[in-house]
């Protein structure tokens, strides 16, 4: 057992995957971690030796194949079994130690993905792939939190994409993130992605992508809220009471982002009847009251797209229309999108003022709401590879397909 300290920041699956473990080793060592909805910078964790994944040797391995097979170096193979690469290290029965594989991508998942680790895998990317990715602030949260713009490509239609305007749906940040990222690598090798051809798409294309729209609302559904926070006394009250931010949509000052947007935003206050900040339904004091809703609208308004995407979570379905203000082409291109991930094309009645809505009636273009993945939100990391190449596919379709 090691001894560690909380900082902030930390949770319980950030823990286990910086020191190799999974949630249920930490919290079987510390059986009071899975009875509070959060972690407390301070308090102390006892953690288990990693477990170390074993290999027994079969008929016809050697140090490569056996390096392929869990994709590791040849090298950290070594490290932990000296001699793996003499003409004796493989013999069939011996039981090798395998070392942890390397991420194979700079977007990846270790615990949570929040504000941090959007920084951190911008800054990565840019240094990857610079010229083909580029990179502004369009503006800050309430907190003062960067929002973060890529952009990628230099053709004349401009598609926007922008992902976890709302809190708990923080999943769709890592996969538009690694939609980039792949379009990205392919681009730079020269090659396609699953069939498309990437240079089309850099002709012909300019994607806008803002990949955490709601940086101050994620954060809180992760990390919760602790006294000294400039709104801790408000976020309890609005929440009533309960330490739990898991279940929280809203921004930090408890607006709901996917209701601030003016199309019919009167009667989409009058809709829901929320009279008061709280964790989701609050359409504000006004349509683009909040700063990240003004941001996004802002970055629009300055670059009119020929289509948009709002990456939401979950129910595995897409929403193409809007009063109809939509163009006539929106229906056909919602089944290919469709087809291409999987869901369900739904045309939807009775809501008002969200980012598709607004962009549909504004610029009367093609506007979708993508709801990603299907259970519970915040959904569990398992689903971000699926959820990651069906957000791939649906981009992808508009860029391939759209005329």
């Amino acid at each position: 057992m090691q001894q560690y300290i909380a900082r902030k920041g930390d949770t319980v699956s950030r823990i286990a995957a910086r020191h190799g473990l999974t949630p249920e080793h930490v919290i079987q060592g510390n059986p009071w971690a899975g009875r509070q909805p959060y972690l407390v910078p301070g308090q102390i964790l006892f953690l288990p030796s990693a477990p170390r994944k074993r290999y027994a040797v079969q008929e016809g391995d050697d140090a490569r194949s056996i390096s392929a097979l869990f994709g590791v170096d040849v090298d950290e193979l070594e490290k932990l079994n000296p001699g793996v690469e003499s003409a004796y290290g493989c013999s069939p029965g011996k039981v090798l130690v395998i070392p942890v594989a390397a991420p194979g991508a700079e977007v990846c998942l270790r615990g949570e993905y929040g504000p941090a680790e959007v920084d951190e895998a911008i800054g990565r990317l840019l240094d990857k792939y610079p010229g083909i990715i580029q990179h502004e602030r369009i503006g800050g949260s309430v907190l003062g939190k960067p929002l973060h713009l890529l952009r990628i490509g230099r053709g004349s239609r401009h598609l926007h994409v922008n992902a976890a305007l709302h809190a708990n749906e923080w999943l769709t940040s890592p996969c538009l993130l690694s939609f980039v990222e792949q379009y990205a690598a392919a681009y730079a090798g020269g090659k396609g992605w699953n069939g498309h051809n990437t240079g089309d798409w850099y002709k012909n294309w300019t994607i806008w992508a803002v990949p955490m729209a709601n940086p101050d609302g994620v954060e809180l559904v992760q990390e919760g809220v602790l006294p000294g926070h400039p709104y801790y006394e408000e976020l309890m009250k609005w929440n009533c009471g309960r330490r739990s931010f898991r279940h929280w949509k809203a921004n930090i000052r408890g607006v709901d982002l996917g209701d601030q947007f003016p199309a019919h935003w009167e009667e989409e206050r009058a809709r829901r009847g929320v009279p008061e900040p709280g964790p989701r339904d609050y359409s504000g004091r006004a349509a683009l009251s909040e700063p990240e809703a003004a941001a996004l609208a802002g970055l629009a308004e300055k670059v009119p797209g020929d289509a948009a995407v709002s990456l939401h979570s979950q129910g595995g379905e897409i929403y193409w229309n809007y009063r109809g203000y939509e163009p006539p082409e929106s229906r056909a291109l919602a089944a290919q999108l469709a087809a291409a991930s999987g869901y369900r094309a739904v045309e939807l009645t009775g809501s008002d003022a969200g980012y598709k809505d607004w962009f549909i009636q504004r610029f009367r273009r093609p506007g979708f709401t993508v709801e990603l993945g299907v259970g519970k939100n915040p959904l569990p990391l398992a689903d971000f590879e699926d959820m990651a190449l069906e957000t791939g596919h649906i981009l992808a379709a508009i860029l391939s397909n759209f005329k």
